[in-house]
């Protein structure tokens, strides 16, 4: 119940700061229980709008963080959305939330960090697909794409994800070395893509080609 009461007071104070915008992110914060997400030592920690180390170098990103790139890839019910750096394994369960678990497709680069948030989504059950791989190549299998997005940052969005979205798909990734930006395409016909940025960000390095 701590855990609870925690959880619903961080969704609370990041509506107030206009990190939360829409309903369905809020509802899918509220549901998934972050302190299973990240080592046990660190658990108390796991409801402060902060990152966290988990292994292998990586990190859990902010709650904050995560509740943005849910609003602003819009998701609905139904949307078909490749994740690019499972990590942990929270991001994805959050937008298993909104989309529905059989929608969500995760590649993580690192294979213990894969069979380790493998594990963790099915004991708290969530029937996420993941895969280990290099996240530039997507997941070509299961697309076309309604959303897409990167919990880790590349110098340029990788043109292979892009081209598994479907006309009207979303891509969000941060973008940039030294300085980083939340960029949005949105692909339109004729491979033409829209972009928009929102604001500096900081994430771990995207790793393989």
């Amino acid at each position: 119940m701590e855990f609870e009461r925690r959880r619903e007071r961080l969704v609370e104070r990041l509506r107030d700061r206009g990190m939360i915008e829409r309903e369905v992110t809020a509802a899918a914060m509220r549901a998934v229980p972050r302190h299973e997400f990240v080592p046990a030592d660190r658990r108390g920690e796991a409801y402060r709008d902060r990152p966290l180390p988990i292994s292998e170098g990586q990190t859990i990103s902010a709650p904050h963080m995560v509740a943005v790139m849910v609003d602003r890839l819009g998701l609905e019910r139904g949307d078909r959305v490749l994740e690019i750096g499972t990590g942990c394994g929270y991001h994805a369960a959050v937008t298993a939330e909104v989309v529905g678990e059989e929608n969500v497709f995760s590649v993580e680069y690192v294979a213990e960090l894969a069979d380790r948030a493998r594990e963790t989504l099915d004991r708290l059950g969530y029937d996420v697909a993941i895969r280990t791989g290099d996240g530039h190549e997507g997941w070509p299998e299961h697309a076309p794409y309604d959303a897409a997005y990167l919990t880790c940052a590349a110098e340029q969005v990788p043109s292979g994800i892009v081209e598994q979205l479907r006309p009207g798909g979303r891509i969000l990734a941060p973008v940039g070395s030294a300085r980083q930006e939340l960029v949005r395409l949105t692909v339109r016909e004729n491979e033409r893509t829209e972009r928009e940025t929102f604001g500096g960000v900081r994430f771990v390095r995207m790793q393989g080609e």
